[in-house]
């Protein structure tokens, strides 16, 4: 078994190929396109309570949680296929909104796997100053339960949480986002109200809103997961930008797909059928492409980790796109694009939804298979971001400027008319340039503390077992000879990386003892959390700081062999879940 994904095997022939022909024409056939208006409210005759107050308020302003909550029980009383609940509690004790979608009408899991038919979630709002996806799609619901898209439902059962960081959501201030271009009566914070970012906390699973999302990422199980944002940074030409799993650890076939099956059609009926120009995520910085050769400006993709939902998903072995609408398009325009992306993106479901619920469930039973067998599964513990095989043609824009009435900042707008295709290098994915095997199982002593480890894994879905009587085996242990801490703290931590050496020993491990087998759909997940020297696992976040120390074992050694043993779910103190 190849230690990890080449990149020339994710870059089919045909892959390049169509991306050689179809990028460099849809570059120019996106300067010649205008992106359809959306349609005047009035136009639209549209219910008044069915209205968002973006809408009312001619795109001034964006919705607050009391808003939505309106919309949407106004929609429940008017069709009998929506059905309005919670997944959860955010740190404020606001109500964490889910949305369901379906006919006929799903409540549960459970009716949803009963129908057999793609689950697609849809979230929003999880930087609170990126507003564009909770209206767009309390706009998408709309059309969905009563109007043109209403025939999806028929074959979907699609799932909606529309403010994500409600807490951020109703910390409206014009003064937070004040380059973006609107709304000019102000936008959420990015964070949540303990100043987490919760597109950093998949990992680590700090906040009450992760915790939940991940748990209905478990519960329901969707095959397809779309979190809606708002970019900031490079000026670019596109007006919504997206990106997908970008660590090449994951399976080559789930990584093709995204890649170059399910964007590149997805990205040319959001240009033909809307007028909307897209392209994978990044933004420009100088970079030399080897050493010695001189800097140029490069297309540079966003990170690896699955810390970020993208990459997150993808260890749950599941299709996912992060959308980024322009934030220098006007409001309007930013909620338009996000919404014919959305439309698009559940049209291809529909089209595809066999395959693609093939995909994923291929995807659990061969990592399963993997783990039983006997092959080195490998995972990344160290990367560095490739370019693609060619330059990529590029649209770079410029921008103007506008100054906010209310907030006296200027805001910046998008220049229709200056926007140049420039080839350039497209740093695309994260290649591992070390990796570690896999164990078959990870074990860990039941002592003081490791419940929090524990109850960590549990909170992802993971399977946790333990020993029920004693089990003398090989394991592997690493010890660290020298340990970094970041000196600066992200997120609240300080993060740590690890070096040292693996050594195999015959050990006893006593009943009680914990243990996390890979023959489990998650065992990816499992794996990049609890190996010691991964980049963003338990380790890394601060978990296990309390043993770590040069010249002294971590508490997680590998079993590498397929041992028998008898083990019981595991049990925890009371309180610790």
């Amino acid at each position: 078994m190849r230690r990890w994904t080449p990149l020339a095997a994710l870059i089919t022939c045909e892959g390049m190929n169509m991306m050689r022909r179809s990028w460099r024409a849809m570059a120019l056939a996106m300067l010649a396109l205008a992106p359809t208006a959306p349609a005047p409210l009035e136009a639209q005759q549209v219910d008044p309570a069915l209205t968002t107050r973006a809408e009312r308020t001619d795109y001034v302003e964006t919705s607050r949680l009391e808003d939505v909550q309106r919309f949407l029980d106004a929609l429940a009383a008017r069709s009998d296929l929506v059905r309005v609940s919670t997944f959860g509690t955010s740190e404020q004790g606001r109500p964490l909104l889910l949305v369901t979608l379906s006919n006929p009408p799903v409540s549960s899991p459970a009716d949803a796997r009963a129908l057999g038919r793609p689950v697609v979630f849809v979230q929003a709002n999880i930087h609170g100053g990126e507003v564009e996806g909770k209206e767009a799609m309390q706009m998408m619901m709309r059309r969905l339960a009563l109007g043109d898209l209403r025939p999806l439902l028929d074959r979907l059962v699609i799932l909606v949480a529309p403010i994500y960081n409600v807490d951020g959501n109703e910390a409206i201030d014009v003064m937070n986002r004040t380059a973006q271009y609107g709304p000019i009566a102000g936008v959420g914070r990015r964070e949540n109200a303990n100043g987490l970012d919760l597109n950093r906390d998949y990992m680590k699973l700090e906040s009450a809103e992760a915790r939940a999302l991940v748990r209905a990422y478990t519960d329901w199980d969707p095959h397809l997961v779309v979190d809606l944002h708002t970019t900031n940074g490079s000026y670019h030409g596109y007006h919504l930008t997206y990106s997908i799993p970008l660590n090449l650890t994951l399976p080559a076939e789930l990584l093709d797909y995204h890649r170059n099956r399910m964007m590149p059609e997805i990205a040319q009926a959001l240009l033909e059928r809307h007028g909307f120009r897209s392209y994978f995520y990044g933004n420009f910085v100088n970079r030399a492409p080897a050493p010695g050769q001189p800097e140029q400006r490069v297309w540079f993709a966003f990170d690896h980790r699955p810390r970020a939902g993208q990459n997150y998903v993808g260890f749950r072995n599941r299709l996912t796109i992060l959308s980024e609408a322009y934030s220098y398009l006007h409001f309007r325009d930013r909620v338009a694009v996000t919404e014919a992306f959305v439309e698009e993106i559940l049209r291809y479901v529909d089209a595809h939804g066999r395959e693609i619920m093939e995909l994923a469930a291929r995807l659990d039973r061969e990592f399963v298979e993997a783990a039983q067998g006997t092959a080195e599964m490998p995972i990344g513990v160290e990367y560095e971001t490739r370019p693609l095989p060619e330059p990529v043609p590029i649209l770079v824009g410029a921008v103007r400027h506008e100054v906010n009435p209310r907030s006296g900042r200027e805001m910046r707008v998008m220049l229709e008319d200056s926007i140049a295709v420039v080839p350039m290098l497209d740093y695309a994915v994260f290649e591992p340039t070390r990796s570690v095997p896999m164990a078959r199982a990870y074990v860990l002593p039941r002592e003081p503390g490791m419940e929090r480890i524990v109850e960590k894994l549990l909170q992802h879905g993971i399977a946790v077992e333990e020993l029920v009587e004693p089990l003398t085996t090989e394991v592997v242990t690493f010890t660290p000879s020298s340990l970094t801490k970041a000196s600066r703290p992200f997120q609240g931590h300080h993060e740590v990386r690890l070096r040292g050496e693996y050594s195999t020993e015959r050990a006893t491990l006593p009943p009680g003892t914990y243990v996390v087998r890979l023959t489990q759909p998650l065992g990816r997940l499992a794996a990049y959390l609890l190996e010691p020297e991964s980049d963003d696992g338990l380790v890394n976040w601060n978990f296990f700081d309390e043993w770590l120390a040069p010249g002294q074992p971590v508490p997680v050694r590998k079993i590498m062999g397929h041992v028998p043993m008898r083990t019981r779910g595991a049990s925890l103190p009371a309180g610790a879940r």
